[in-house]
Protein backbone atom coordinates (compact mmCIF):
# COMPACT_ATOMS: atom_id res chain seq x y z
CA UNK A 1 0.00 0.00 0.00
CA UNK A 2 1.47 3.39 -0.94
CA UNK A 3 2.30 6.07 1.64
CA UNK A 4 0.01 9.11 1.98
CA UNK A 5 1.61 12.36 0.95
CA UNK A 6 2.00 15.10 3.56
CA UNK A 7 -0.23 18.13 3.26
CA UNK A 8 2.72 20.57 3.94
CA UNK A 9 6.46 20.15 3.43
CA UNK A 10 8.36 19.21 6.58
CA UNK A 11 10.75 22.15 6.14
CA UNK A 12 7.85 24.59 6.41
CA UNK A 13 6.52 22.95 9.58
CA UNK A 14 9.93 22.96 11.37
CA UNK A 15 10.73 26.55 10.48
CA UNK A 16 7.35 27.82 11.64
CA UNK A 17 7.30 29.83 14.86
CA UNK A 18 5.63 28.20 17.82
CA UNK A 19 2.58 30.03 19.12
CA UNK A 20 3.69 29.21 22.70
CA UNK A 21 6.24 31.45 24.42
CA UNK A 22 9.63 29.78 24.96
CA UNK A 23 10.21 31.62 28.29
CA UNK A 24 9.97 29.53 31.40
CA UNK A 25 6.73 30.14 33.20
CA UNK A 26 7.78 29.11 36.64
CA UNK A 27 5.40 31.56 38.24
CA UNK A 28 2.51 29.62 36.67
CA UNK A 29 3.34 26.53 38.76
CA UNK A 30 1.07 26.48 41.77
CA UNK A 31 2.71 25.21 44.93
CA UNK A 32 1.39 21.83 46.00
CA UNK A 33 -1.12 22.33 48.78
CA UNK A 34 -0.53 20.12 51.80
CA UNK A 35 -3.30 17.69 52.52
CA UNK A 36 -4.10 15.32 55.29
CA UNK A 37 -1.60 12.57 56.17
CA UNK A 38 1.16 14.57 54.53
CA UNK A 39 -0.03 14.05 50.92
CA UNK A 40 -0.24 16.89 48.45
CA UNK A 41 -3.01 17.52 45.99
CA UNK A 42 -2.11 16.35 42.43
CA UNK A 43 -1.68 18.96 39.73
CA UNK A 44 -4.65 19.03 37.31
CA UNK A 45 -4.06 17.63 33.89
CA UNK A 46 -4.84 21.00 32.40
CA UNK A 47 -1.65 22.48 34.00
CA UNK A 48 0.81 19.76 32.96
CA UNK A 49 3.96 21.13 31.28
CA UNK A 50 3.14 24.57 32.67
CA UNK A 51 0.83 25.63 29.84
CA UNK A 52 -2.48 25.82 31.65
CA UNK A 53 -4.44 25.83 28.39
CA UNK A 54 -8.18 25.58 28.21
CA UNK A 55 -9.97 23.11 25.97
CA UNK A 56 -10.15 25.52 23.08
CA UNK A 57 -6.42 26.08 23.17
CA UNK A 58 -5.73 22.36 23.29
CA UNK A 59 -7.92 21.96 20.25
CA UNK A 60 -5.83 24.50 18.37
CA UNK A 61 -8.16 27.48 18.92
CA UNK A 62 -7.17 30.77 20.56
CA UNK A 63 -3.46 30.46 19.94
CA UNK A 64 -3.04 34.08 19.05
CA UNK A 65 -4.77 35.30 22.19
CA UNK A 66 -2.66 33.09 24.41
CA UNK A 67 0.59 34.13 22.80
CA UNK A 68 -0.32 37.80 23.12
CA UNK A 69 -1.16 37.36 26.79
CA UNK A 70 2.20 35.65 27.48
CA UNK A 71 4.12 38.46 25.81
CA UNK A 72 2.51 41.05 28.11
CA UNK A 73 2.78 39.16 31.42
CA UNK A 74 6.58 39.35 31.82
CA UNK A 75 6.45 43.15 31.38
CA UNK A 76 3.67 43.47 33.93
CA UNK A 77 5.50 41.18 36.33
CA UNK A 78 8.68 43.25 36.06
CA UNK A 79 6.71 46.38 36.96
CA UNK A 80 4.84 44.68 39.80
CA UNK A 81 5.86 45.78 43.33
CA UNK A 82 5.79 42.15 44.40
CA UNK A 83 9.12 41.52 42.64
CA UNK A 84 12.18 42.52 44.69
CA UNK A 85 14.52 44.98 43.05
CA UNK A 86 17.41 42.53 43.32
CA UNK A 87 15.46 40.05 41.20
CA UNK A 88 14.60 42.69 38.59
CA UNK A 89 18.28 43.45 37.94
CA UNK A 90 20.17 42.00 35.02
CA UNK A 91 22.20 38.84 35.44
CA UNK A 92 25.48 40.73 35.10
CA UNK A 93 24.51 43.18 37.85
CA UNK A 94 23.60 40.32 40.16
CA UNK A 95 27.09 38.84 39.82
CA UNK A 96 28.82 42.15 40.51
CA UNK A 97 26.67 43.05 43.52
CA UNK A 98 28.41 42.40 46.88
CA UNK A 99 27.00 39.65 49.00
CA UNK A 100 27.54 41.74 52.16
CA UNK A 101 24.97 44.34 51.07
CA UNK A 102 22.16 41.92 51.80
CA UNK A 103 23.40 40.92 55.30
CA UNK A 104 21.10 42.11 58.05
CA UNK A 105 22.50 42.76 61.56
CA UNK A 106 20.55 42.49 64.77
CA UNK A 107 20.38 45.51 67.05
CA UNK A 108 19.22 43.45 70.02
CA UNK A 109 19.14 39.76 70.96
CA UNK A 110 16.09 37.69 70.17
CA UNK A 111 13.56 37.80 72.97
CA UNK A 112 14.36 35.11 75.49
CA UNK A 113 17.96 34.66 74.23
CA UNK A 114 19.74 37.60 75.87
CA UNK A 115 22.37 35.29 77.46
CA UNK A 116 23.11 33.36 74.27
CA UNK A 117 26.80 32.30 73.95
CA UNK A 118 27.77 33.81 77.32
CA UNK A 119 28.39 30.33 78.70
CA UNK A 120 31.24 29.92 76.17
CA UNK A 121 33.35 32.73 77.73
CA UNK A 122 36.66 31.42 79.11
CA UNK A 123 37.96 33.85 81.74
CA UNK A 124 41.07 31.79 82.44
CA UNK A 125 42.62 32.65 79.04
CA UNK A 126 41.80 36.36 79.12
CA UNK A 127 44.91 38.53 79.39
CA UNK A 128 44.41 42.21 78.64
CA UNK A 129 47.96 43.25 79.56
CA UNK A 130 49.45 42.86 76.11
CA UNK A 131 49.42 45.56 73.47
CA UNK A 132 46.07 45.94 71.74
CA UNK A 133 46.98 44.87 68.21
CA UNK A 134 44.89 42.80 65.82
CA UNK A 135 46.42 39.34 65.57
CA UNK A 136 45.83 39.34 61.78
CA UNK A 137 46.39 42.90 60.55
CA UNK A 138 48.53 44.16 63.48
CA UNK A 139 46.41 47.31 63.55
CA UNK A 140 45.63 49.12 66.82
CA UNK A 141 42.45 50.75 65.51
CA UNK A 142 39.06 49.52 66.75
CA UNK A 143 40.40 46.36 68.39
CA UNK A 144 38.13 43.72 69.91
CA UNK A 145 39.12 40.87 72.19
CA UNK A 146 37.57 37.44 71.73
CA UNK A 147 36.30 36.34 75.13
CA UNK A 148 36.59 32.66 74.24
CA UNK A 149 40.23 32.43 73.08
CA UNK A 150 41.59 35.81 74.23
CA UNK A 151 42.96 36.90 70.83
CA UNK A 152 42.65 40.43 69.46
CA UNK A 153 40.83 41.18 66.19
CA UNK A 154 40.02 44.37 64.36
CA UNK A 155 36.45 45.60 63.86
CA UNK A 156 33.12 43.82 64.04
CA UNK A 157 31.59 44.62 60.63
CA UNK A 158 30.75 42.01 57.97
CA UNK A 159 34.22 42.35 56.41
CA UNK A 160 36.22 42.52 59.66
CA UNK A 161 38.63 39.93 61.06
CA UNK A 162 36.51 39.48 64.18
CA UNK A 163 33.48 38.70 61.99
CA UNK A 164 35.36 36.03 60.03
CA UNK A 165 36.74 34.58 63.28
CA UNK A 166 33.18 34.22 64.58
CA UNK A 167 32.08 32.42 61.41
CA UNK A 168 35.09 30.15 60.97
CA UNK A 169 35.91 29.22 64.57
CA UNK A 170 32.53 29.70 66.20
CA UNK A 171 33.63 32.22 68.86
CA UNK A 172 30.78 34.68 69.23
CA UNK A 173 31.44 37.06 72.17
CA UNK A 174 33.78 40.07 71.82
CA UNK A 175 34.60 43.14 73.92
CA UNK A 176 35.71 46.48 72.51
CA UNK A 177 39.02 47.35 74.21
CA UNK A 178 38.30 51.07 74.18
CA UNK A 179 34.60 51.40 74.98
CA UNK A 180 34.43 48.09 76.91
CA UNK A 181 31.12 47.22 75.23
CA UNK A 182 30.42 43.53 74.58
CA UNK A 183 28.98 42.31 71.28
CA UNK A 184 27.82 39.00 69.83
CA UNK A 185 29.05 38.21 66.31
CA UNK A 186 28.08 37.63 63.57
CA UNK A 187 24.66 38.89 64.71
CA UNK A 188 26.23 42.19 65.77
CA UNK A 189 24.08 43.19 68.75
CA UNK A 190 25.39 44.50 72.06
CA UNK A 191 25.10 42.35 75.17
CA UNK A 192 24.08 44.14 78.36
CA UNK A 193 24.47 41.60 81.12
CA UNK A 194 25.54 42.04 84.73
CA UNK A 195 27.60 38.86 84.47
CA UNK A 196 30.11 40.67 82.22
CA UNK A 197 30.93 43.47 84.66
CA UNK A 198 33.97 41.63 86.05
CA UNK A 199 35.50 41.39 82.55
CA UNK A 200 34.90 45.07 81.86
CA UNK A 201 36.51 45.92 85.20
CA UNK A 202 39.64 43.87 84.49
CA UNK A 203 40.17 45.64 81.14
CA UNK A 204 40.69 48.94 83.01
CA UNK A 205 40.15 48.55 86.77
CA UNK A 206 38.96 51.88 88.16
CA UNK A 207 38.55 51.93 91.92
CA UNK A 208 36.31 54.56 93.56
CA UNK A 209 37.99 57.35 95.47
CA UNK A 210 36.96 55.90 98.84
CA UNK A 211 38.76 52.62 98.13
CA UNK A 212 41.89 54.36 96.82
CA UNK A 213 42.19 56.42 99.99
CA UNK A 214 41.92 53.28 102.13
CA UNK A 215 44.60 51.30 100.25
CA UNK A 216 47.31 52.22 102.78
CA UNK A 217 45.04 52.09 105.82
CA UNK A 218 43.10 48.82 105.60
CA UNK A 219 44.80 45.47 105.00
CA UNK A 220 42.93 43.68 102.25
CA UNK A 221 43.50 40.30 100.64
CA UNK A 222 42.10 39.13 97.33
CA UNK A 223 41.84 35.89 95.34
CA UNK A 224 42.26 35.25 91.64
CA UNK A 225 40.19 32.92 89.43
CA UNK A 226 42.09 29.83 90.59
CA UNK A 227 41.56 30.71 94.25
CA UNK A 228 45.15 31.86 94.82
CA UNK A 229 45.52 34.54 97.49
CA UNK A 230 47.38 37.78 96.75
CA UNK A 231 47.83 41.30 98.10
CA UNK A 232 46.60 44.09 95.83
CA UNK A 233 49.57 46.33 95.07
CA UNK A 234 52.14 43.61 95.77
CA UNK A 235 51.86 41.41 92.70
CA UNK A 236 54.54 40.00 90.44
CA UNK A 237 55.42 41.57 87.10
CA UNK A 238 56.29 39.45 84.11
CA UNK A 239 59.92 39.58 82.93
CA UNK A 240 59.27 38.99 79.25
CA UNK A 241 62.92 38.91 78.24
CA UNK A 242 65.32 41.36 79.92
CA UNK A 243 62.99 43.99 81.34
CA UNK A 244 63.58 43.44 85.07
CA UNK A 245 65.21 46.90 85.23
CA UNK A 246 61.88 48.27 83.98
CA UNK A 247 59.78 46.29 86.45
CA UNK A 248 61.50 47.53 89.62
CA UNK A 249 61.08 51.19 88.63
CA UNK A 250 57.38 50.80 87.80
CA UNK A 251 56.80 48.97 91.10
CA UNK A 252 58.56 51.72 93.07
CA UNK A 253 56.57 54.49 91.38
CA UNK A 254 53.31 52.59 91.86
CA UNK A 255 53.97 52.66 95.63
CA UNK A 256 54.52 56.41 95.79
CA UNK A 257 51.11 57.41 97.23
CA UNK A 258 50.57 60.84 95.60
CA UNK A 259 51.67 59.52 92.24
CA UNK A 260 49.61 56.35 92.59
CA UNK A 261 46.46 58.20 93.68
CA UNK A 262 46.75 60.69 90.83
CA UNK A 263 46.97 58.03 88.12
CA UNK A 264 44.28 55.85 89.69
CA UNK A 265 41.73 58.65 90.03
CA UNK A 266 42.41 60.93 87.06
CA UNK A 267 40.74 60.11 83.75
CA UNK A 268 43.54 60.69 81.26
CA UNK A 269 41.82 58.92 78.37
CA UNK A 270 39.53 61.89 77.68
CA UNK A 271 42.31 64.50 77.83
CA UNK A 272 45.12 65.40 75.50
CA UNK A 273 47.59 63.25 77.42
CA UNK A 274 49.99 61.13 75.46
CA UNK A 275 49.84 57.39 75.09
CA UNK A 276 52.69 57.05 77.60
CA UNK A 277 50.62 58.52 80.43
CA UNK A 278 47.52 56.57 79.46
CA UNK A 279 49.28 53.20 79.45
CA UNK A 280 51.08 53.90 82.72
CA UNK A 281 47.71 54.74 84.26
CA UNK A 282 46.24 51.39 83.23
CA UNK A 283 49.27 49.48 84.54
CA UNK A 284 49.16 51.19 87.96
CA UNK A 285 45.46 50.37 88.24
CA UNK A 286 46.12 46.73 87.38
CA UNK A 287 48.84 46.49 90.04
CA UNK A 288 46.31 47.64 92.67
CA UNK A 289 43.38 45.69 91.21
CA UNK A 290 41.32 44.00 93.92
CA UNK A 291 39.40 41.78 91.46
CA UNK A 292 42.17 40.49 89.21
CA UNK A 293 41.91 37.25 87.23
CA UNK A 294 45.56 36.39 87.98
CA UNK A 295 48.16 37.23 90.60
CA UNK A 296 50.60 39.02 88.30
CA UNK A 297 50.60 41.69 85.61
CA UNK A 298 52.56 42.16 82.40
CA UNK A 299 54.14 45.51 81.43
CA UNK A 300 54.16 44.63 77.72
CA UNK A 301 51.80 47.41 76.63
CA UNK A 302 53.73 50.16 78.46
CA UNK A 303 57.21 48.96 77.57
CA UNK A 304 56.29 48.81 73.89
CA UNK A 305 55.29 52.47 74.05
CA UNK A 306 58.50 53.29 75.93
CA UNK A 307 60.54 51.48 73.28
CA UNK A 308 58.95 53.47 70.48
CA UNK A 309 59.21 56.80 72.27
CA UNK A 310 62.85 56.28 73.32
CA UNK A 311 63.90 55.03 69.87
CA UNK A 312 64.52 51.56 71.36
CA UNK A 313 66.89 52.89 74.00
CA UNK A 314 64.79 51.01 76.55
CA UNK A 315 63.11 47.81 75.42
CA UNK A 316 62.33 44.31 76.65
CA UNK A 317 65.16 42.58 74.77
CA UNK A 318 68.15 44.35 76.33
CA UNK A 319 68.82 45.05 79.99
CA UNK A 320 69.36 48.71 80.81
CA UNK A 321 70.21 50.70 83.90
CA UNK A 322 67.18 51.36 86.18
CA UNK A 323 68.35 54.88 87.07
CA UNK A 324 68.82 55.82 83.42
CA UNK A 325 65.33 54.58 82.68
CA UNK A 326 63.85 56.38 85.71
CA UNK A 327 65.43 59.68 84.66
CA UNK A 328 64.08 59.31 81.11
CA UNK A 329 60.67 58.19 82.31
CA UNK A 330 60.12 61.03 84.80
CA UNK A 331 61.07 63.71 82.29
CA UNK A 332 58.93 62.28 79.51
CA UNK A 333 56.01 61.66 81.85
CA UNK A 334 56.25 65.28 82.99
CA UNK A 335 55.91 66.43 79.39
CA UNK A 336 53.18 63.88 78.67
CA UNK A 337 51.07 65.38 81.47
CA UNK A 338 51.37 68.84 80.00
CA UNK A 339 54.30 69.99 82.12
CA UNK A 340 56.49 72.91 81.12
CA UNK A 341 60.19 72.64 80.35
CA UNK A 342 60.94 75.94 82.11
CA UNK A 343 58.29 76.46 84.79
CA UNK A 344 58.61 74.24 87.90
CA UNK A 345 55.68 72.48 89.54
CA UNK A 346 53.58 72.23 86.39
CA UNK A 347 52.91 68.49 86.72
CA UNK A 348 52.45 65.88 89.43
CA UNK A 349 55.99 64.61 88.70
CA UNK A 350 57.60 67.90 89.69
CA UNK A 351 55.30 68.46 92.64
CA UNK A 352 56.29 65.09 94.11
CA UNK A 353 60.02 64.79 93.34
CA UNK A 354 61.49 68.14 92.34
CA UNK A 355 63.67 70.16 94.74
CA UNK A 356 66.22 72.98 94.63
CA UNK A 357 69.98 72.73 95.05
CA UNK A 358 72.67 75.40 95.56
CA UNK A 359 75.98 74.66 93.85
CA UNK A 360 79.16 76.64 94.57
CA UNK A 361 82.15 76.23 92.28
CA UNK A 362 85.64 77.69 92.17
CA UNK A 363 88.48 77.25 89.71
CA UNK A 364 91.48 75.27 90.96
CA UNK A 365 94.65 77.30 90.49
CA UNK A 366 98.01 75.90 89.48
CA UNK A 367 99.65 76.89 92.75
CA UNK A 368 97.22 74.86 94.87
CA UNK A 369 98.84 72.06 96.82
CA UNK A 370 97.60 68.52 96.65
CA UNK A 371 96.03 68.87 100.08
CA UNK A 372 94.45 72.23 99.24
CA UNK A 373 92.90 71.34 95.94
CA UNK A 374 89.46 70.89 97.53
CA UNK A 375 89.69 73.84 99.93
CA UNK A 376 87.82 76.92 98.81
CA UNK A 377 89.98 80.05 98.76
CA UNK A 378 88.48 83.20 100.17
CA UNK A 379 90.29 85.49 97.73
CA UNK A 380 89.20 83.62 94.63
CA UNK A 381 85.86 84.08 92.98
CA UNK A 382 83.08 81.68 93.93
CA UNK A 383 80.37 81.02 91.36
CA UNK A 384 76.96 80.31 92.96
CA UNK A 385 74.23 78.62 90.96
CA UNK A 386 70.77 77.36 91.86
CA UNK A 387 69.47 74.37 89.99
CA UNK A 388 66.58 71.96 90.29
CA UNK A 389 66.78 68.21 90.64
CA UNK A 390 64.56 65.14 90.55
CA UNK A 391 67.18 62.73 91.90
CA UNK A 392 70.24 63.06 94.17
CA UNK A 393 73.38 61.08 93.29
CA UNK A 394 75.39 59.67 96.20
CA UNK A 395 79.02 58.63 95.63
CA UNK A 396 80.44 55.56 97.34
CA UNK A 397 83.99 55.58 98.73
CA UNK A 398 86.43 53.57 96.70
CA UNK A 399 86.47 49.91 97.59
CA UNK A 400 89.85 48.58 98.81
CA UNK A 401 91.93 47.05 96.07
CA UNK A 402 93.76 44.60 98.34
CA UNK A 403 92.68 42.74 101.44
CA UNK A 404 94.75 40.85 103.92
CA UNK A 405 94.36 37.22 104.82
CA UNK A 406 92.08 37.89 107.77
CA UNK A 407 89.77 40.39 106.10
CA UNK A 408 89.36 38.71 102.75
CA UNK A 409 85.69 37.89 103.36
CA UNK A 410 84.66 41.24 104.82
CA UNK A 411 82.45 43.40 102.60
CA UNK A 412 83.06 47.14 103.05
CA UNK A 413 80.20 49.09 104.63
CA UNK A 414 79.35 52.77 104.85
CA UNK A 415 76.42 54.54 106.57
CA UNK A 416 73.97 56.50 104.46
CA UNK A 417 74.59 59.67 106.46
CA UNK A 418 78.27 59.50 105.47
CA UNK A 419 77.65 59.62 101.73
CA UNK A 420 74.89 62.22 102.24
CA UNK A 421 77.57 64.61 103.54
CA UNK A 422 78.16 65.48 99.89
CA UNK A 423 75.26 67.93 100.33
CA UNK A 424 76.26 69.53 103.65
CA UNK A 425 77.73 72.59 101.94
CA UNK A 426 81.19 72.00 103.41
CA UNK A 427 82.62 68.92 101.76
CA UNK A 428 83.96 69.75 98.30
CA UNK A 429 84.52 67.63 95.24
CA UNK A 430 86.76 68.04 92.26
CA UNK A 431 85.19 68.11 88.83
CA UNK A 432 87.53 68.74 85.90
CA UNK A 433 89.38 71.97 86.81
CA UNK A 434 86.74 73.12 89.31
CA UNK A 435 86.12 72.42 92.98
CA UNK A 436 82.43 72.19 93.86
CA UNK A 437 80.24 71.87 96.92
CA UNK A 438 76.49 71.38 97.19
CA UNK A 439 73.71 72.33 99.63
CA UNK A 440 70.03 71.49 99.51
CA UNK A 441 67.51 74.35 99.74
CA UNK A 442 64.08 74.66 101.32
CA UNK A 443 61.48 73.44 100.73
CA UNK A 444 62.48 69.81 100.35
CA UNK A 445 60.19 67.79 98.06
CA UNK A 446 57.62 65.37 99.52
CA UNK A 447 59.67 62.45 98.14
CA UNK A 448 63.43 62.16 97.72
CA UNK A 449 65.12 59.86 95.21
CA UNK A 450 68.65 58.69 96.11
CA UNK A 451 70.85 57.13 93.45
CA UNK A 452 73.78 55.26 94.99
CA UNK A 453 76.37 55.24 92.23
CA UNK A 454 77.89 51.75 92.06
CA UNK A 455 79.00 51.42 88.46
CA UNK A 456 81.80 53.25 86.73
CA UNK A 457 82.99 52.78 83.19
CA UNK A 458 86.12 53.88 81.38
CA UNK A 459 87.65 53.08 78.03
CA UNK A 460 88.86 49.68 79.16
CA UNK A 461 86.56 48.15 81.74
CA UNK A 462 83.31 48.60 83.68
CA UNK A 463 83.63 48.29 87.44
CA UNK A 464 81.15 47.69 90.24
CA UNK A 465 81.52 48.91 93.82
CA UNK A 466 80.09 46.24 96.17
CA UNK A 467 80.09 48.48 99.27
CA UNK A 468 77.03 47.96 101.48
CA UNK A 469 75.14 51.08 102.56
CA UNK A 470 73.55 50.89 106.00
CA UNK A 471 70.50 53.02 106.69
CA UNK A 472 67.56 53.38 109.05
CA UNK A 473 64.21 52.35 107.64
CA UNK A 474 62.55 55.27 109.43
CA UNK A 475 63.49 58.69 110.74
CA UNK A 476 66.25 59.81 108.42
CA UNK A 477 66.99 63.42 109.39
CA UNK A 478 67.69 65.59 106.33
CA UNK A 479 68.04 68.88 108.25
CA UNK A 480 71.91 68.82 108.34
CA UNK A 481 72.01 68.85 104.55
CA UNK A 482 69.63 71.77 104.02
CA UNK A 483 70.62 75.41 104.17
CA UNK A 484 68.77 77.03 107.13
CA UNK A 485 65.80 79.19 106.24
CA UNK A 486 63.68 80.31 109.22
CA UNK A 487 60.88 81.40 106.91
CA UNK A 488 60.51 77.86 105.54
CA UNK A 489 61.43 75.65 108.52
CA UNK A 490 62.40 76.27 112.16
CA UNK A 491 66.16 76.25 112.61
CA UNK A 492 67.40 73.21 114.48
CA UNK A 493 64.23 71.20 113.96
CA UNK A 494 64.68 67.80 112.25
CA UNK A 495 63.19 66.97 108.87
CA UNK A 496 62.16 63.33 109.03
CA UNK A 497 62.02 61.02 106.05
CA UNK A 498 60.87 57.38 105.96
CA UNK A 499 61.83 54.72 103.43
CA UNK A 500 59.17 53.76 100.87
CA UNK A 501 61.00 51.58 98.34
CA UNK A 502 64.53 50.26 97.87
CA UNK A 503 65.83 48.93 94.53
CA UNK A 504 68.71 46.49 95.01
CA UNK A 505 71.31 44.93 92.75
CA UNK A 506 72.83 41.49 92.82
CA UNK A 507 75.64 40.22 90.62
CA UNK A 508 75.15 36.61 89.60
CA UNK A 509 78.04 34.80 87.97
CA UNK A 510 77.13 32.77 84.92
CA UNK A 511 79.24 30.46 82.79
CA UNK A 512 80.33 31.91 79.50
CA UNK A 513 82.03 30.27 76.55
CA UNK A 514 83.99 33.40 75.78
CA UNK A 515 87.63 34.00 76.67
CA UNK A 516 86.75 35.53 80.05
CA UNK A 517 85.24 32.23 81.18
CA UNK A 518 82.63 33.73 83.52
CA UNK A 519 80.36 36.77 83.25
CA UNK A 520 78.27 38.68 85.76
CA UNK A 521 74.56 38.98 85.19
CA UNK A 522 72.67 41.79 86.89
CA UNK A 523 69.59 40.88 88.90
CA UNK A 524 67.29 43.67 90.06
CA UNK A 525 64.85 43.48 92.97
CA UNK A 526 62.66 46.02 94.72
CA UNK A 527 61.75 46.11 98.43
CA UNK A 528 58.49 47.88 99.28
CA UNK A 529 56.65 48.62 102.47
CA UNK A 530 53.09 47.45 103.06
CA UNK A 531 51.75 50.37 105.05
CA UNK A 532 48.51 48.68 106.06
CA UNK A 533 50.34 45.76 107.70
CA UNK A 534 53.63 47.54 108.47
CA UNK A 535 55.57 44.82 106.67
CA UNK A 536 58.21 44.75 103.96
CA UNK A 537 57.94 42.65 100.82
CA UNK A 538 60.49 41.94 98.12
CA UNK A 539 59.48 41.54 94.48
CA UNK A 540 61.66 40.00 91.80
CA UNK A 541 59.72 39.62 88.57
CA UNK A 542 56.93 37.12 89.40
CA UNK A 543 58.20 36.25 92.90
CA UNK A 544 56.83 38.08 95.93
CA UNK A 545 58.09 37.30 99.43
CA UNK A 546 58.26 38.86 102.87
CA UNK A 547 61.58 40.18 104.14
CA UNK A 548 62.69 41.18 107.62
CA UNK A 549 63.09 44.89 108.20
CA UNK A 550 66.47 44.35 109.86
CA UNK A 551 67.96 42.78 106.71
CA UNK A 552 66.99 45.40 104.15
CA UNK A 553 70.40 47.08 104.16
CA UNK A 554 72.27 43.81 103.56
CA UNK A 555 71.62 44.11 99.84
CA UNK A 556 73.44 46.38 97.41
CA UNK A 557 71.03 49.32 97.41
CA UNK A 558 70.98 51.18 94.12
CA UNK A 559 67.92 53.45 94.25
CA UNK A 560 65.95 54.64 97.28
CA UNK A 561 62.60 56.38 97.58
CA UNK A 562 62.12 58.37 100.81
CA UNK A 563 58.88 60.04 101.94
CA UNK A 564 58.82 63.20 104.02
CA UNK A 565 56.90 62.73 107.24
CA UNK A 566 54.00 65.06 107.70
CA UNK A 567 54.15 67.69 110.40
CA UNK A 568 52.64 66.61 113.72
CA UNK A 569 53.51 62.91 113.43
CA UNK A 570 55.75 61.38 116.05
CA UNK A 571 59.18 59.96 115.43
CA UNK A 572 58.01 56.38 115.71
CA UNK A 573 55.10 56.83 113.34
CA UNK A 574 54.88 57.50 109.64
Amino acid sequence: MGKRQAEEPLEDVVSADSPISKKARVEDFPAPEPQRNGHSRPIPSTQINGHGLNNDARNGNGFSGTAHQQEQEPEEAAQSPQFPQSLQAEDGEDEEQSAYSTISRQTAPTEGYSDLYLDTINRSVLDFDFEKLCSVSLSNINVYACLICGKYYQGRGPKSHAYFHALEIGHHVYVNMQTKKVYVLPEGYEVKSKSLEDIKFVVDPKLPKEEVIMLDKVAKDAWDLSGKKYRPGFVGMNNIKENDYFNVIIQALAHTPPLRNFFMLEDLSSTASSELATRFTVLVRKIWNTRAFKTHVSPHELIQQVSRQSNKRFDLLHQSDPVDFLSWFLNNMHLALGGSKTKPGTSIIHRVFQGKLKMESQRITAKADAGDRLRFEEAAEVIVETTRYLMLTLDLPAAPLFQDELDRNIIPQVPLTSILSKYDGVKAQEHLSMRKRYRLLHPLPPFLLFHIKRFSKNKFVAERNPTIVTFPVRSLDMAPYVEPNPAAHPVGEPIWYDLVANVTHEAVRTRDDSVEGEAERKVWRVQMRDRARDEWLQVQDLFVERVATETLFTKESYLMVWERRREGKGKGRS
